[in-house]
């Protein structure tokens, strides 16, 4: 069903050529924005994604014939590494390989200002603005209670599993994933606890769930005496570090996973479908879920990525020491909890006013318009302080007014695994008439998704949309608007490709 439905929609976008056009920086105007209430039953009129029947074939359910032509389903992600890896690539003067770029996590790499739900669960904002005549970008943004300050969220069990093979002995690899989580041990509480599991050509408990409180030294002693050794066999580091996570599973504690590697696998099992199913009763049974954090200028990206995604998780890459804090010091630490399973979101489309549209990224995140409310299906795992961003283009019909789309969000409760659902709406008159006069926040997610895609597919860049020279520019405006480093550090890597893209590839060069 869903390769069928994938064919289906690469002929449409083939055939129709839905691609994001135009840019619209300059000019004024406005427009209201989104408006979000919690899901119920489905009314008569009601925009919210349908309920579809279970049963039956395709030719007496014509709800799932028309799915496609309005629906646009994909599992929620918070990764950031693509955009991480690819920008340690930039800064080391070369050009990212094309297949390492995913749009998604460069939105998602970027702080929003979404409005944040009082309890568990998410609110949802929808808006929007006119990028040229036909053509909108429409942003869907999902937002997760603000994050527990470090006294009060639910204590954490995690298992650290750091890769100690002879590629971790280059600069700016184990060094730096040994000053990560001595930088997390600090941060920890004293009711916390840690196991360290480390792997080259077979793995190796180093130290067994330990209660923090005394026992700092003991952990920051364990770290200081990693050292690389030889080969790299990822898929006994992984199930090894499952097996002692499960040893040392705390009831009512965050148990978590926590992967270090370039993941570089070369030997034992290298397929991540095949690693993941041999610790798929820890995942299933036990809820506990993978952290991959990505190292080194040589990344297994694709790996990682799958273990995550599937492994009930998130990745993210660190290439300084900076870094390394924000991520093990900050986030990590405050994050380690989680509020949602199975995160599923659905945006419906409305006819009367949508000619066409096409979801930004998520390429690998794409669900069945009819799996949408099926919980067996996998979805994403999202915890507090935490936003997703989907952005579309959509091109409306001329002179559309009234409702243009509705955003739904599904997920699962982590603790009772009961099912809720949040959503927003937009109407087509509240789209602001250009690019320029929408939220900072959303025109810094234009500025990544553009760079994103000029990254992938440089040879076939989206009509009318802005040069690497020109987003530049406005990367640098918005940067100076929003005093923000992580936006200057965007402006500076859109400055860096322009650059190697006009020098040509590296081997020319």
């Amino acid at each position: 069903m869903r390769i069928h439905r994938t064919r289906r929609l690469l002929a449409l976008a083939a055939a129709t050529g839905l691609l994001l056009t135009g840019c619209g920086w300059g000019g004024s105007g406005g427009g209201d924005h989104s408006s979000a209430d919690r899901a119920g039953d489905q009314r008569a009129g009601d925009h919210r994604a349908p309920t579809v029947p279970r049963g039956g074939t395709d030719e007496d359910d014509t709800s799932r014939e028309a799915a496609p032509d309005r629906l646009s389903t994909f599992a929620l992600d918070v990764d950031t590494a693509s955009y991480g890896y690819a920008r340690r690539t930039l800064a080391d003067g070369a050009l990212p390989d094309p297949s390492t770029v995913r749009p998604e996590e460069f939105v998602n790499s970027f702080r929003q200002d979404y409005e944040r739900p009082d309890g568990d669960g998410f609110s949802v904002t929808v808006d929007g603005a006119r990028t040229g005549d036909d053509w909108s970008l429409v942003r869907v943004g999902l937002a997760t209670r603000a994050a527990e300050s470090r006294d009060e969220r639910p204590p954490a069990a995690l298992t650290f599993v750091v890769d100690v093979s002879g590629s971790m002995g280059d600069p700016g690899r184990l060094d730096l994933a040994r000053y990560a989580l001595g930088t997390m041990t600090d941060g920890l509480r004293d009711d916390d606890s840690v196991a360290i599991v480390t792997f080259s050509d077979r793995a190796e408990t180093v130290l067994p769930m330990t209660r923090l409180g005394e026992r700092r030294g003991r952990v920051h002693d364990a770290i200081d005496s990693l050292e690389p050794l030889s080969a790299t066999n990822l898929g006994a580091g992984v199930e090894t570090g499952y097996e002692t996570a499960v040893e040392g599973l705390r009831r009512g504690a965050t148990n978590r996973v926590v992967l270090v590697s370039d993941a570089l696998a070369n030997t034992g099992d290298t397929d991540a479908d095949t690693i993941l199913e041999r610790i798929s009763t820890a995942r299933r049974e036990h809820g506990i879920t993978l952290f991959g954090v990505g190292v080194g200028s040589d990344y297994g990206d694709a790996l990682m990525e799958r273990l995550a995604d599937k492994g009930d998780g998130h990745t993210s890459y660190v290439s300084t020491e900076e870094e390394a804090r924000t991520v093990f010091g900050e986030e990590l630490p405050r994050n380690v909890e989680l509020t949602a399973r199975d995160a599923k979101a659905q945006v419906a489309f409305d006819p009367e006013t949508v000619a066409e549209f096409r979801l930004i990224g998520y390429d690998n995140r794409r669900v069945a318009d009819d799996d949408f409310r099926d919980d067996r299906v996998d979805g994403g795992e999202v915890g507090p302080g935490h936003t997703v961003t989907a952005l579309y283009a959509v091109r409306t019909k001329p002179g559309a007014r009234g409702h243009l789309a509705t955003a739904t969000v599904r997920w699962l409760d982590p603790r009772t695994r009961t099912p809720h659902e949040a959503t927003g709406q937009i109407e087509a008159g509240a789209l602001h008439e250009r690019l320029a006069d929408a939220p900072a926040r959303f025109q810094v997610a234009a500025v990544a998704a553009y760079l994103a895609d000029a990254l992938r597919a440089p040879d076939r860049p989206l009509p009318d949309a802005p040069s690497l020279s020109a987003l530049g520019e406005r990367a640098d405006t918005l940067a100076a608007r929003t005093e923000d480093d992580d936006v200057r550090d965007l402006a500076d890597a859109v400055h860096s490709a322009d650059k190697h893209a006009k020098g040509g590839s590296p081997e020319d060069r």
